[in-house]
């Protein structure tokens, strides 16, 4: 699997491009912004997007989907519960965003199901707590997890937004993501990865 990390918008959103290597066939996830930096790595990869993820509806991780879906012909998929968090542009226009209102998704994501690109396997973390529908993507042939603003290296996501839950964001980095093992690494909506072991072990908001 080739990732390309691709920090895009006013809020330096990571987007992530996953292609396998065998088949060319590709996922996008978190296309935060209409940025020229993603249609460069798609074509440099000489990738096939097949399918395009949200981690959850903030304005910052879906602010592309409209654009890239018209690209590539790829499907969007993503949690129910961050349905009426995408259909108002994900806050955008609370905080003066231009964004382009996002296509409804073709698929919606259930806990637990493996979504299959190529030789690409990503299961489905249900991570509520920064929004009620938060999902991360689990690479286990890789070791990589993609936990959009659930955990960050040193950090956690914050909470004080509409629909967010102190509890359940715990909850979610407790009993989901620290029951992966210690050397999966970490690919954040912010930032720098990490890995788990080192988050388990240092990270100052987790004593």
């Amino acid at each position: 699997m080739d990732i390309d990390i691709l920090p895009v918008g006013p809020l330096q959103t990571n987007c992530y491009l996953l292609t396998c290597r065998e088949t060319r066939e590709a996922v996008l996830i978190d296309p935060g912004w209409n940025d020229r930096s993603i249609r460069d790595a798609i074509t440099a990869r000489g990738a096939k997007v097949k399918l395009i993820l949200n981690t959850h509806a903030h304005f910052d991780h879906i602010g592309g989907n409209a654009a890239m879906i018209e690209e590539t012909g790829a499907m969007l998929a993503i949690h129910p519960a961050d349905l009426p968090l995408l259909r108002v542009k994900g806050g955008a226009d609370m905080f003066g965003f231009p964004v382009r209102p996002s296509p409804e998704p073709e698929r919606l994501l259930a806990p637990d199901e493996v979504l299959k690109v190529g030789t690409l396997q990503l299961r489905v973390l249900f991570t509520p707590g920064h929004t009620p529908g938060h999902v991360s993507f689990y690479e286990e042939v890789h070791q990589a997890v993609f936990d959009g603003d659930v955990l960050f290296k040193g950090g956690i996501g914050r909470t004080d937004l509409p629909g967010g839950s102190q509890e359940q964001l715990m909850d979610s980095i407790r009993r989901v993501l620290f029951q992966l093992p210690d050397q999966v690494v970490v690919y954040p909506g912010h930032g720098p990865a990490t890995t788990i072991g080192e988050e388990r072990a240092s990270n100052p908001w987790l004593d």
